[in-house]
């Protein structure tokens, strides 16, 4: 059995050091491989993430005037400036953003509709937004 599925921490720090003294003909090809792919792969998954809670939080805004507080103005803040962070570290990621936006907008209006206890169908299907509106400091839906 390789170390890969015994000792990940350890298979990685090898992996490092083999790479570092140019030993490429030693090192785990196939699982390193999937563990980049991974990292892309999480890149994507945490840009994502980041939208649906900032899709999350403007919905709520918009569907629940009455609650709307500071608490939900930072928490729109601060997502912006997550998601703004990671597509800086990872501009590769802009030419899927209507992708990710319509994904996130999914879960964001299944969350709105839990957290708020209003229908899920009062939600708009579509996001409402562009991505320039979502990530807009001066945006907030009325």
């Amino acid at each position: 059995m390789s170390i890969y599925n015994q000792d990940f921490y350890t298979w990685t720090k090898q992996q490092a050091a083999l790479l570092r003294d140019g030993r490429l003909a030693e090192l785990d090809i196939i699982n390193l491989v999937d563990e980049v792919e991974d990292m892309g792969k999480s890149q994507r998954n945490q840009l994502e993430s980041r939208l649906k809670q900032l899709l999350l939080h403007l919905l709520k805004w918009q569907f629940q005037p009455s609650y709307r507080c500071q608490s939900w103005l930072l928490s729109i803040k601060e997502q912006r400036i997550k998601v703004a962070q990671v597509l800086r570290k990872n501009p590769g990621l802009k030419p899927e953003l209507i992708e990710l936006t319509c994904d996130a907008y999914e879960l964001a209006k299944l969350g709105a509709a839990k957290q708020t206890g209003l229908d899920e169908a009062i939600f708009p299907e579509t996001c409402p937004w562009s991505f320039e509106q979502i990530v807009d400091n001066g945006f907030l839906p009325e």
